[in-house]
């Protein structure tokens, strides 16, 4: 018996793979242009979400929440890690600037975010399994942290790296993060999308307000928030 991709994979999966490419394209561009990697990391989120909404519409693969979390890890775990890795050897000096002991640092600090995905990722297939269960931050709400914040002018390297650093942990933090509800999706959607399309409009207004929305769940959604 083959892999049978064509047989095992659903409509669901496809979109998940979307996601993957998307998330490396993000991580690729980082090099170049953090500024549109920023944005493809946001396009990232919003195709996960449309990869949530496929696979509770129609039929989903046995393969499709393996998938879906590896993803996850490649998108919004590997792919912030390399974003802040570029921003941090660019103001403070890469491989080739001969300080080796600052290049290991810069590594450590920005590698910790996917370190703690991929543990985060392990745990939840191995120890969780009760839907109410959902301990640590979602390492997408810390990508839409990340990359909004950059849209909205908050550049500071040594800012950039506390905060991804809090970020990281709160991964594995004992708090338990709801799902968003289907009252709030909507108009965050939208929100994240003008982060994506128009991201310097009337004074950055998109990505502000969508880092503000995201800086208040994070701050308040373990203990005050409620589904729909």
């Amino acid at each position: 018996m083959g892999f049978e991709v064509h047989r095992r994979l659903s409509v669901a999966d496809a979109v998940t793979l979307v996601n993957a490419v998307v998330g490396f394209a993000a991580g690729a561009v980082a090099f170049a242009d953090l500024h549109l990697a920023a944005r493809l990391l946001l396009l990232s989120v919003i195709v996960d979400a449309l990869d949530g909404i496929v696979a509770r519409s129609s039929d989903s693969s046995e393969v499709g929440p393996l998938l879906d979390s590896i993803t996850d890890v490649v998108s919004f775990g590997v792919t912030p890690s390399l974003f802040v890795y570029v921003l941090l050897t660019d103001a403070f000096g890469g491989i080739e600037a001969g300080t080796p002991l600052v290049f290991v640092g810069l590594v450590l600090v920005a590698s910790l975010y996917a370190v703690l995905s991929v543990v985060r990722t392990a745990f939840y297939s191995t120890y969780f399994d009760a839907p109410d269960e959902r301990p640590g931050m979602p390492n997408s709400l810390g990508a839409i942290v990340l990359a909004t914040a950059y849209l909205a002018d908050v550049t500071d390297p040594v800012v950039v790296a506390a905060g991804v650093a809090l970020l990281a942990v709160a991964q594995v933090a004992p708090f338990d993060y709801p799902k968003p509800g289907v009252k709030t999706v909507g108009p965050m959607g939208v929100v994240l999308f003008g982060s994506v399309v128009a991201p310097t409009a009337f004074g950055r207004a998109a990505p502000r307000l969508m880092l503000a929305i995201a800086l208040l769940f994070f701050a308040l959604g373990p203990r005050y928030y409620w589904l729909d």
